[in-house]
């Protein structure tokens, strides 16, 4: 379950990376207007290092088996899923039509459902597999 928990957790990334590199394309922190619809600038670099560290720390629980490294991870994805949710929140206000439309616009509503579907995924892998290894 773990090496589907990792291969979930590379999905989600690769999804997240394209997601990131159509924002940077269409401007990025440059084209956001309001307060309203901005992706904060901390939250837009947080959320991919914490996913990556989270990664990181997982792909250590697999090649070591350590629980604490598995638990470690976990904590990480806890973090990404609440910068996610940030993201994801914003992201429905500006789509909304009332207020600026930034670069987040440029983002395909499938590739945003994709993402988020494959990272509630991951974290119920993830967190099963902890568990199994909780007693170990």
């Amino acid at each position: 379950m773990g090496f589907v928990a990792l291969a979930a957790w590379v999905l989600a990334a690769l999804v997240g990376l394209y997601l990131l590199a159509r924002w940077r394309a269409s401007g990025g922190l440059t084209s956001q207007a309001t307060k309203v619809t901005r992706f904060p600038a901390a939250l837009v670099v947080g959320h991919p290092l914490a996913a990556a560290a989270g990664l990181a720390l997982w792909i250590a629980h697999l090649a070591t088996g350590s629980a604490p490294y598995a638990w470690a991870a976990f904590a990480a994805l806890m973090v990404v899923v609440f910068q996610g949710f940030l993201l994801f929140t914003r992201w429905l206000v500006g789509r909304g039509g009332r207020h600026a439309r930034g670069a987040e616009q440029a983002f395909p509503a499938a590739a945003v459902a994709a993402h988020g579907l494959v990272a509630a995924a991951t974290v119920v892998l993830v967190l099963l597999a902890a568990l199994r290894v909780r007693g170990t």
